[in-house]
């Protein structure tokens, strides 16, 4: 079985300026986060408030999801954080 995202839950997380999400590989839960600049070059118009990141993270959803199988397909580790650099 390979990686899905089943579970449509995100949190916005402002200490670490990021949006985390979790996909599952079989019975293993890999936590992902993606970085506030990295949400900003999806929306440019991104502001710093829960409301407009956790927006901006719906509206880019299959692009994000796509770049998480690319990282986590690159090393199968339990932890991914997406960068600017994953898009």
């Amino acid at each position: 079985m390979g990686l899905n995202f089943p579970n449509p839950v995100r949190r916005f997380d402002p200490g670490r300026s990021c949006v985390c999400f979790w996909g599952s590989d079989a019975a293993l839960e890999i936590t992902f986060q993606i970085d506030f600049d990295a949400l900003r070059k999806l929306g440019p118009a991104t502001g710093d408030g829960e409301a407009a990141v956790l927006s901006v993270f719906d509206e880019n959803r299959e692009t994000i999801l796509k770049a998480a199988a690319a990282a986590y397909s690159r090393g199968r580790a339990s932890y991914h954080r997406l960068t600017t650099a994953s898009f």
